[in-house]
């Protein structure tokens, strides 16, 4: 027959502190395991499928847009003698096609062109249930997680889920640049 020794408190250095004080391993795990989840959450709920990039992956940075994509940094040059011109540079005039659209997912904001010239702006975050939307086609901007639709002109709701409208952004538009204001 084996037996197994028992430890005694002579095993432990004189410096050792009672165990009563740590907490227990279970406690420990448990903590990892809700940081890790919340984590995932995190980046979930913050990528929300809201990528409207065709590109690969591997040309993609990390919040899914192209690497190509215009600098959201302020905008440098042109200076304030205009006034406005301190805002976030979201992109070109022409990427945001007349009679559509261009999501902004960074910024959390979708652009758009009802007809040509007029810009629009409202914010990415669908009313429903905080998704980012994803797409703008059809005269309507497009939620991916439970379909809500809102219109290109006003950011009202055009079907789905959705209780409210769009909230309006307020943008500015010069030298072919559309900036946040």
């Amino acid at each position: 027959m084996t037996t197994t020794p028992q430890r005694t408190n002579e095993d432990e250095p004189d410096n050792a502190q009672p165990a009563a004080h740590l907490p227990a391993r279970r406690t420990l795990l448990a903590g990892a395991g809700v940081v890790g989840v919340s984590a995932v959450l995190a980046a979930c709920s913050s990528a929300g499928g809201s990528s409207s990039s065709d590109a690969p992956p591997s040309q993609q940075g990390a919040a899914g847009a192209p690497s190509s994509a215009p600098s959201s940094a302020p905008s440098q040059g042109g200076g304030s003698a205009g006034g406005g011109g301190t805002g976030t540079v979201l992109g070109a005039t022409s990427d945001v096609p007349v009679g559509g659209g261009k999501v902004f997912a960074a910024e959390k904001v979708v652009v758009t062109q009802p007809t040509a010239g007029n810009f629009k702006c409202f914010t990415a975050v669908c009313t429903h249930q905080g998704c980012t939307v994803s797409s703008v086609s059809g005269g309507t901007i497009n939620c991916p997680c439970h379909g809500s639709q809102f219109h290109i002109t006003d950011g009202s709701v055009a079907g789905g889920p959705a209780p409210s409208p769009l909230a309006e952004e307020k943008i500015s538009v010069s030298g072919g640049q559309i900036s946040l204001t």
